[in-house]
């Protein structure tokens, strides 16, 4: 018999899009063509938030969508991990110069979330801690363009970093390089603290092509 997974977070849609995100990374969702139906009966949702969650997914490129032949997952690739990478790198740090140097209150924020990041225990939560803590980095940035492009990229990466947030020894680098960000900023210091989120945000792409590579060759 399948087994139904049990969802139960306030925002359902959200809630199945990610439980579809981690599927799609542990390859229990690789269909060439989604079958609404079953994928609804195993998640034990109606097609209707169902629906919603892959309209999510599509928006993040994650699944694709024909008429009259539905949603089917997108594979994950090296290339899109090659092409998105180098593009946070070059848009977050411009983000960060305009946004200047942050607030005591905002520093202080972004230590809680830095050190929130380190308590959490499963790669949902660490991935969105971290984009809480980026995105409370940019907060000031004037330019809502920019900002909404980095959000849109975040969540094109994210079911890639659902699968790097697996290795403790990922999350931790991240904690370090977080808090080498903000003690350039603690020291005023605006171009450090960009050339040290652009090392950040360079750093994931190798260890999740290692990853990929692990997959093809299973």
């Amino acid at each position: 018999m399948q087994q139904t997974i049990a969802l139960d977070r306030p925002n359902l849609s959200e809630d199945i899009a990610e439980k579809l995100r981690e599927m799609i990374v542990d390859g229990s969702l690789e269909a060439e063509r989604i079958n609404e139906v079953h994928l609804a009966r195993q998640l034990g949702v109606s097609r209707t938030p169902l629906r919603e969650a892959l309209m999510r997914l599509e928006a993040e490129g994650a699944v694709v969508s024909q008429p009259r032949y539905g949603f089917s997952v997108r594979p994950l690739s090296a290339d899109e991990v090659e092409q998105i990478y180098p593009i946070r790198a070059i848009l977050d740090p411009e983000a960060l110069k305009a946004a200047g140097l942050p607030s005591q209150k905002s520093l202080a924020q972004l230590k809680r979330l830095n050190d929130r990041l380190m308590e959490a225990t499963t790669p949902e939560s660490i991935v969105t801690l971290d984009d809480k803590w980026h995105l409370e980095l940019l907060a000031h940035c004037p330019n809502e363009t920019l900002l909404n492009l980095i959000r849109q990229f975040m969540g094109r990466i994210r079911r890639y970093e659902l699968a790097l947030m697996r290795d403790r020894r990922v999350v931790e680098n991240a904690f370090r390089d977080h808090a080498d960000i903000i003690g350039a900023l603690e020291k005023g210091n605006l171009s450090a603290a960009c050339e040290a989120l652009e090392q950040n945000l360079e750093s994931g792409k190798t260890p999740i092509l290692e990853w990929l590579r692990q997959c093809e060759n299973k």
